[in-house]
């Protein structure tokens, strides 16, 4: 945990991912912003205990295999498979947790709504603004020095050193693609790999169905795309496999 900038900035390993923070104090001063910090990293690590298919003694894990006693359900479990039938129903099916090849796996939801949690708890700490960044999985508060918007950048595919483009952004963006996993997308139609974006990007209020819909438009690609624009408050924008590019009308570049 330093102080860059003025800003709080600390590096959390967790979910399989690092989870950065960059934090501006404001009228509650560093220590109230460090002491959210600490608060948020434990929420995250609680989620990834429950959340986790890595593990087999998971909540998670315990729940595929039939094995989690009705006693033994963690309260989240249900708000995140509740969460999970509404980004299925607004994906028009492509985000389907239950298709997956190896059994029901919300990893494509719980990510952007496990920093929703840890945001939440950073937002009583009189921040001026905050971003907190899991993997391409972007939550924002409030602005940052200057009173000036988000700009957030989005890698560029198939360079690692450069970015596609910059895009202007409130609330939450979330990444999607196949540059650092691998084709591990699957289409929920067929359950085979998908190949039909490099990089899928949703703007939005809310990061959990940020993150849903960038995982439906990187296996549906246009005909996602196109879904995604009739979302109130969502906005899209999608590099084709082919290096060409789409994006929603309310995608503000910068």
């Amino acid at each position: 945990m330093t102080l860059l900038d003025d800003a709080v900035v600390h590096a959390e390993p967790v979910m399989g991912t690092v989870v950065s923070f960059h934090l501006y104090p404001g009228s509650g001063g560093d220590f109230e912003a460090r002491a959210a910090l600490r608060a948020a990293c434990e929420r995250l690590h609680r989620l990834d205990e429950i959340f986790t298919t890595w593990s087999p003694a998971s909540a998670m894990s315990r729940f595929r295999g039939g094995r989690l006693r009705p006693h033994e359900v963690p309260a989240e479990l249900p708000v995140v498979l509740e969460l999970c039938r509404q980004a299925r129903a607004v994906s028009g099916g492509w985000f389907d947790p239950w298709a997956m090849p190896g059994g029901l796996d919300p990893t494509g939801l719980v990510k952007g709504w496990a920093v929703e949690q840890a945001l939440g708890l950073l937002g009583g700490a009189g921040l001026e603004g905050a971003m907190v960044n899991a993997g391409g999985d972007v939550a924002l508060l409030g602005h940052p020095p200057g009173g000036a918007g988000w700009r957030i950048g989005i890698r560029h595919p198939w360079r690692a050193d450069a970015l596609a483009c910059v895009i202007e952004a409130e609330g939450a963006v979330a990444t999607s693609g196949c540059y650092e996993r691998g084709a591990h997308l699957v289409d929920p139609r067929n359950g085979r790999p998908s190949q039909a974006a490099a990089s899928a990007t949703v703007i939005g209020p809310r990061l959990a169905f940020a993150d849903a819909l960038a995982t439906a438009l990187a296996v549906g690609g246009d005909e996602a795309l196109e879904l995604i624009g009739g979302l109130a408050g969502y906005e899209a924008y999608l590099i084709r496999a082919d290096g060409t590019e789409l994006a929603t009308a309310g995608v503000v570049f910068s």
